[in-house]
């Protein structure tokens, strides 16, 4: 991995390394995502036995009913999870609730399913007995009933629990938190390190919640009942005190995935609080893709993220002509969001996250290429591979490709992870490239310039919710202070900090400030 320590031979010293790093650097961020995946996983659990429990008891002497809601219980748990979150998205929006609901019903089947079992299974003889005794329901359920079945009902609560707790990591995806931002960066920036500390936590919770109820399974079902009813009044009062304790200047800026972004955010954050310490500015990075940030945008979700004018034009309010020009490309984009969904586009700033075809250092100094048109002459040369999108979209190579005259001796398709290594170790001579890539400087590699312009501006300016402009007006002064900042030197610089040193984004982001007199 790049950013280990030359002096480290070992591959697993390296990643311990990067480990204790992590927990060091990042130990204030790591208990707020432990914080995250409790709360999230206890309450998905507390409130699936609260389902599960009683409906399993009311449907103990009515089989048919209960076989059905088995089979019904049992569909659910085949549906993919994934699918469940974005079901959920457009009838309960984004983050903690409609993580909360999908895990509740991927919990209910476990519980409910043991609970029915246990109760079932109990010798007739002895609920007979009772009964000769002339003892109450409710004696013959307490005493004898659910203290027979208990150790199923807690084996059910464990299945429950750990599957609810891996789950739980998915809920990162649409803006939940918990552990499963950490697995999220860890994937998108080939941070092994980040991947690993995400999985051994959350392999770690459960074990811990599946001995807590081990523990609990000793208790008396009274003190077990005692045990419930504080566990939901303490996360009743902690709820309520949050939402009284939450300030109620709050703003809430989210990113895309990757660390280009995060460092984006965290300008945005300290250039407003900087103007106004009253807001508070709640950060969400590693949001989601373009579809799905836009929409928490549109829904009032998130008040702000960062976009370029290129995604707006062509993927948000899908324009099929595009100007090349910078100025005239802003504008357009402006004018159609605001219109299309009353979005307000910020002034961009300077540098340019565009496609551009990239080359070793040492070929550009020896061929004199520069320019795309450059390369067009010494293609035939040259052998290519691209990312699968870039090499098969219509609008990316193939139509480069006839607007340079580009003939590559050869051009393969590949994984974007694999394009990059392939390109130092000589195995391809030429490959697709973003202008910020971190890896451009990490591998001393050279973007050329696209001198025919076949590629549409993708300026980087804050999206907001015109709402939130017009209840705090002093966000678009603040922010106005990056019109025209941050070159492709600059960006790829701060890029390489956090994605390939792995530096914090808000420290980066800070010293960029700092250092162009940015901040008051």
């Amino acid at each position: 991995m790049i950013y280990c320590s030359i002096s480290v031979n070992n591959k697993g010293d390296c990643m311990l390394n990067d480990l204790v790093n992590l927990l060091t650097t990042q130990s204030g961020d790591i208990l707020v995502a432990l914080r995250e995946h409790v709360l999230l996983s206890l309450a998905a659990i507390l409130i699936a036995a609260a389902i599960a429990v009683p409906l399993a008891i009311a449907l103990m002497n009515h089989r048919r009913a209960g076989e059905l809601v088995l089979q019904i219980a049992g569909v659910i748990q085949t549906i993919p999870s994934l699918a469940v979150l974005g079901a959920l998205i457009p009838f309960v929006g984004i983050g903690t609730v409609p993580a909360i609901i999908a895990l509740v019903l991927y919990a209910i089947m476990p519980i409910f399913q043991n609970t029915y079992a246990g109760l079932t299974e109990i010798d007739p003889n002895l609920t007979e007995a009772t009964e000769a005794f002339g003892f109450s329901r409710p004696f013959k359920l307490f005493k004898i009933q659910l203290p027979l079945a208990m150790p199923m009902i807690l084996s059910g609560l464990r299945i429950a629990t750990v599957m609810v707790i891996g789950t739980a990591t998915l809920a990162a995806l649409i803006g939940g938190g918990g552990l499963g931002t950490f697995i999220m960066i860890g994937i998108q920036t080939n941070d092994n390190a980040q991947l690993l500390l995400g999985a051994i936590l959350s392999a770690l919770l459960a074990l811990i919640f599946s001995w807590g109820i081990k523990l609990i399974g000793k208790l008396s079902l009274k003190k077990i009942g005692i045990l419930l009813t504080s566990l939901v009044a303490i996360g009743g009062i902690y709820i309520g005190g949050q939402a009284i304790l939450q300030p109620k200047g709050t703003i809430t800026i989210a990113g895309k995935l990757g660390g280009e972004p995060e460092i984006l955010i965290n300008m945005y954050k300290e250039l407003i609080e900087a103007d106004n310490p009253r807001l508070d500015v709640k950060l969400k990075p590693n949001f989601g893709g373009t579809t799905f940030i836009y929409k928490a945008l549109k829904g009032g979700d998130i008040d702000i993220y960062p976009e370029f004018t290129g995604t707006v034009l062509q993927s948000l309010v899908k324009r099929e002509h595009v100007s090349h020009q910078p100025a005239q490309a802003f504008k357009d984009a402006q004018r159609a969001i605001k219109k299309q969904d009353n979005l307000t586009y910020l002034a961009p700033m300077k540098y340019q996250n565009t496609y551009a075809l990239a080359v070793r250092q040492s070929d550009a100094k020896k061929y004199h290429l520069k320019t795309t048109s450059d390369l067009a002459k010494l293609s035939p040369q040259l052998t290519a591979g691209f990312d699968h999108d870039f090499y098969e979209l219509k609008d990316s190579y193939p139509g480069m490709k006839q607007a340079y005259q580009l003939q590559f001796k050869k051009v393969t398709s590949m994984s974007s992870n694999l394009r990059y290594k392939a390109l130092v170790n000589k195995q391809i001579d030429v490959t697709d490239a973003y202008t910020t890539d971190p890896q451009l400087k990490a591998y001393k590699l050279v973007a050329l310039k696209d001198d025919r312009k076949y590629f549409p501006p993708f300026q980087g300016a804050p999206l907001v919710r015109t709402a939130i402009l017009n209840k705090y007006p002093s966000i678009q002064k603040s922010l106005a202070r990056l019109d025209g900042e941050i070159t492709n030197k600059d960006m790829i610089e701060m890029n390489y900090q956090v994605t390939v040193q792995h530096k914090q984004a808000d420290e980066v982001a800070h010293q960029y400030l700092v250092k162009h007199h940015l901040l008051k």
